[in-house]
């Protein structure tokens, strides 16, 4: 696999166990896991679950806290495999009609330095 400098949700969930110091065998039998399931999904040899409450379930086993910056990590990384949006950005009506400036921009589409800054100043203010 090429290192992109991007981590995955599977290295992302690895690197959480890791940093907590629990095998992936320990990690399994204490929370009622698969050892061979969690195994693919850490290796990127399973998509992330598409299901909130067993993605719940794994952050807290992972001891993640709701609101911080690693919880949302975890989520936004599964939402990002599954090609979705993430469910509380949906519900922001101004910033869901600027995502298209988004996608132009990835794209690497010429975008409108007003519309730019203005996306700038309503993710800086979310």
């Amino acid at each position: 696999m090429k290192n992109t400098g991007i981590m995955t949700f599977g290295e992302f969930f690895k690197e959480l166990r890791i940093q907590a110091g629990i095998s992936l065998r320990r990690f399994c039998v204490e929370n009622g896991f698969d050892p061979g399931n969690i195994s693919k999904l850490e290796r990127g040899r399973s998509a992330p679950p598409k299901s909130n409450d067993v993605l719940k379930g794994y952050a807290e086993a992972l001891s993640l806290v709701e609101g911080t910056s690693d919880w949302e990590k975890f989520f936004d990384l599964a939402a990002a495999y599954a090609g979705v949006v993430p469910a509380d950005i949906m519900t922001d009506d101004e910033l869901v009609a600027k995502l298209p400036l988004v996608f132009r921009t990835i794209r690497g589409q010429r975008v409108d330095e007003a519309k730019l800054r203005e996306l700038a100043e309503l993710i800086r203010e979310s």
